[in-house]
């Protein structure tokens, strides 16, 4: 059985064993090249976008402000998710894009290692929303 339970059965997971969680063992694991994509989005009114993109924002440069606590959170992934495996970093890529209404954040993370940076991308892409929040929430308020 594999670890999304796609045969039909039950998923199994692998940090849990007999009610204990545990870092998985992934010392017999080929190591190869890995790269994960995450992104998400924060509404925001069209005079908030409006400063972000026209860096006239109280606190500053917002989305230079996001991609570099975006990509200290990849870095610092082990650190704030128990299991997660210190792994080394080949690159970190924090975009932004503006949607109607969004902006749009997408972390690209690469490796190559034993296993993924899964964990790495959606925590950069958690933290560089988080942070455009942080920046902006006043002007936001209703």
């Amino acid at each position: 059985m594999n670890e999304s339970g796609e045969d039909g059965r039950a998923p199994v997971f692998t940090h849990i064993e007999n009610d204990r969680a545990q870092m998985v063992d992934i010392s017999a694991k080929t190591e190869v090249a890995r790269e994960a994509v995450a992104s998400g989005r924060i509404y925001l009114r069209a005079e908030t976008l409006r400063a972000i993109r026209e860096g006239t924002t109280v606190k500053g440069n917002v989305l230079a402000t996001a991609r570099v606590a975006a990509t200290l959170a990849v870095k610092e992934t082990p650190r704030i998710i128990p299991m997660c495996h210190p792994i080394p970093l080949a690159g970190v890529t924090i975009d932004f894009e503006e949607g109607d209404g969004c902006l749009e954040a997408t972390a690209r993370v690469k490796s190559f290692g034993r296993t993924g940076v899964e964990m790495e991308a959606l925590t950069g892409v958690s933290v560089a929303l988080l942070t455009v929040w942080d920046m902006v929430k006043s002007a936001e308020k209703d």
